[in-house]
């Protein structure tokens, strides 16, 4: 009990001078009243004891949390400070203290001020960050083409002023970009405005044909698509309309010539150009140089193209009556000729290609004129020629006469007109007498000019050089015969003589004279008997001079067709092939 108290008394003691020390006392004195053991005593002081260092060890691990919890505040406040400088890129705050004094409260009050200012710094630094990344984004999405907006991410460990830089860079070129391609787009846009109002066409209709983006306003530019793509299609889109506005002028410019040149060939009245006076290139500028609108509408140009291919139409008749006309003047040249008519078959081919439209009348033109001048060209060719020929055709009429002259038995006989024949006879044996010289001379000229041409000489279908040289041979076979008829009539001469002298010689045997009937009756047979001779010795003469008469004859009625001008051009075409057929006959019988 005494070591109760004395342990009471000093832990009492030791108490300090407050309300608990006076509850220790006033606790002692009931114990002291009531009698309390000294035993319970000090259990209960012990229990006293107990919780008062229990209230004393929550109280030390509730000052040591907040000890703990400060370090942790300042250690998280300068490694986010820290961080802040480095995110933002710099090297130090001048907000900052350098060095760190007094408790911890002190030192984290601070630090405070200085991290709340980096904090609303880096809010500021992440604020134009994202600005400027969404502008770009949008301006590059604008330039890819993309219509929807992605979330900007920021990257908040590098919020440098070199990196907002970098950015702003990148801004500001893509802002130029967007400007260059805006500048390009309204310069696609002037020139597609231009040619679609020069054309006739509708600038809104072409626009959105390309992208519904470019109708917008000057005042929404930002939201047009500028995109690479667009670009690309405004470009090939401008070169279209280029292409066709070149292609209507050139076809404008080429039906202007074409209806000017119709114009000129068909001696057109002016009243008939008025309407289409306006096509000149001159009248479709305007007064600074350039296409008036509408100068290149489809409707116009169709309007020109539908006159242009009437004129055309009726062309094409008057070059069909033209060519006609050429064909008939190359046919005349080679009547008079009497050559074959060239190009038949070319021209039989234009006719056709006439027909059917499809020919090109310049130089169907060209082509005709072209044939003309190379038939003049042979006929002058053949013109020495054809002038012996026709002297040799003359010759042989002459000829024929006088041999028809020579047979004639009255050509003595006094009757008027007998001298004029006689002087005809005279001149048509100095004629004939040239002919054998004229047709050597032919034959050597004849010769020269196929030689010269590499082709044959035809005189209405026939080889001039064997017409020639058969002729020749007949003149040969001719001078033959009669040889042999002299020959033969100098043999009958000396038969007759002889028999006369026979008869002569005869003595008489009666007194009465021979009659006078009797005479003449054997006179008159022994004639007939020469003359059957002489006709049967010259018969070979006739045929051969018939046939060749016939043959001349043909001729040089032809001849004298052809210097007639008769028009007849297929019919009298057809009769010379029937012609040339029998005097090819002929020819192969002499």
């Amino acid at each position: 009990m005494g070591s109760l108290r004395t342990a009471g008394t000093a832990r009492c003691l030791a108490l300090p001078e407050s309300s608990s020390t006076y509850l220790l006392q006033e606790l002692k004195m009931i114990w002291d009243e009531v009698g309390q053991e000294e035993n319970e005593r000090e259990r209960i002081l012990e229990e006293l004891e107990q919780e008062c260092q229990e209230v004393y060890r929550r109280k030390v691990n509730s000052a040591n949390m907040l000890r703990i919890q400060l370090h942790q505040a300042l250690a998280e406040s300068e490694a986010e400070f820290t961080n802040l400088l480095l995110s933002l890129g710099e090297r130090s705050f001048p907000g900052r203290p350098e060095k760190m004094n007094g408790t911890l409260k002190e030192q984290l009050n601070s630090i405070t001020p200085a991290l709340q200012e980096m904090q609303m710094k880096k809010e500021a630094r992440l604020k134009q960050f994202t600005e400027v990344q969404t502008e770009v984004q949008r301006i590059a999405s604008e330039i890819a083409g993309r219509s929807e907006n992605e979330v900007v991410t920021v990257n908040e460990d590098d919020l440098s002023l070199k990196k907002l830089e970098e950015h702003q860079s990148e801004l500001q070129r893509l802002k130029r970009e967007k400007g260059d391609r805006l500048c390009k787009v309204e310069e696609y846009k002037v020139l597609i405005c231009n040619f679609a109002k020069i054309m006739g066409m509708d600038p809104s209709n072409v626009l959105a044909s390309v992208h519904p983006s470019l109708l917008i306003g000057a005042n929404e530019q930002q939201k047009k698509n500028i995109s690479d793509d667009i670009l690309n299609k405004l470009n090939t889109m401008v070169q279209q309309l280029k292409e066709e506005k070149n292609h209507r002028l050139e076809k404008l410019h080429s039906l202007g010539k074409a209806l000017a040149n119709l114009w000129n060939i068909l001696d057109t009245a002016m009243e008939e150009r008025q309407p289409y006076g306006q096509i000149n290139i001159f009248s479709l500028t305007s007064a600074n140089g350039m296409l008036g609108p509408g100068s290149l509408r489809l409707e116009k140009i169709q309007q020109i193209e539908s006159e242009v291919q009437r004129l055309d139409q009726l062309k094409a008749s008057k070059m069909k009556e033209l060519f006609i006309k050429k064909k008939a003047e190359i046919e005349e040249i080679c009547k008079i000729s009497h050559m074959d008519v060239p190009y038949q078959t070319e021209m039989d081919n234009i006719m056709e290609l006439i027909m059917s439209g499809d020919v090109d009348h310049d130089n169907l033109l060209k082509t005709m004129d072209g044939y003309i001048y190379k038939t003049k060209e042979e006929a002058t060719s053949r013109k020495e020629i054809m002038d012996k020929v026709e002297k040799w055709i003359t010759s042989c009429d002459e000829e024929r006469w006088l041999e028809e002259y020579s047979r004639d038995e009255r050509r003595y006989s006094v009757s008027r007109g007998a001298h004029r024949h006689l002087k005809r006879a005279e001149r048509a044996r100095i004629i004939a007498n040239k002919i054998p010289g004229l047709v050597e001379l032919l034959i050597e000229k004849t010769e020269i000019w196929e030689h010269g041409r590499k082709k044959i000489f035809y005189y209405d279908e026939l080889p001039l050089l064997e017409m020639l040289k058969q002729y020749m041979l007949t003149l040969k076979e001719k001078e033959e015969e009669r040889c042999r008829q002299r020959e033969n009539k100098k043999v009958q001469t000396q038969l007759v003589k002889r028999n006369e002298n026979s008869f002569i010689s005869r003595p008489n045997t009666g007194c009465s004279r021979p009659s006078s009937r009797g005479f003449n009756t054997s006179h008159r047979s022994t004639s007939f008997s020469s003359h059957r001779v002489s006709s049967v010795d010259q018969q070979p003469i006739s045929d051969n001079s018939a046939e060749k008469d016939m043959h001349i004859r043909k001729v040089r009625d032809r001849s004298m067709q052809s210097k007639a001008g008769n028009n007849r051009s297929c019919t009298v075409h057809d009769e010379d092939k029937t012609s040339g057929v029998s005097t090819k006959q002929g020819l192969s019988s002499i």
